[in-house]
């Protein structure tokens, strides 16, 4: 089975803004699951109360290119949550790996506490 290629990036935000942050990640996520994107998992880093993670899989990076460039170039993103999130944001860094489609499915199971609503 072929491997994903799997994004993980992190947020750094500003002081005082990560309820601010999950009510407009929450409110992006469907349009992020609506242009086809796999997110796989959503949360807030263990040793940093102000940094958060978000992990999605993609079958290839010609993939991972194509359908980042539809969405953050698309109305939807730019007139809806954009701002509110990107106003919470002090830094962000995205790292890229392989993994299979087991371990992808393992994370998802394991990390979608903020995803499902809870924390």
């Amino acid at each position: 089975m072929p491997q994903r290629l799997v994004e993980i990036r992190t947020y750094k935000l500003k002081p005082d803004s990560a309820e601010r942050f999950v009510a407009a990640f929450r409110a992006a996520l469907p349009l992020v699951r609506a242009s086809g994107m796999d997110v796989v998992a959503f949360g807030r880093s263990d040793h940093e109360h102000e940094s958060f993670w978000l992990i999605r899989a993609f079958d290839s990076r010609e993939q991972l290119v194509a359908q980042q460039d539809a969405f953050y170039s698309s109305a939807a993103w730019r007139e809806g949550p954009r701002e509110a999130l990107v106003d919470c944001l002090d830094d962000y860094l995205n790292t890229l790996l392989w993994m299979s489609p087991r371990a992808v499915e393992e994370l998802r199971a394991d990390n979608n506490g903020l995803l499902a609503g809870g924390e």
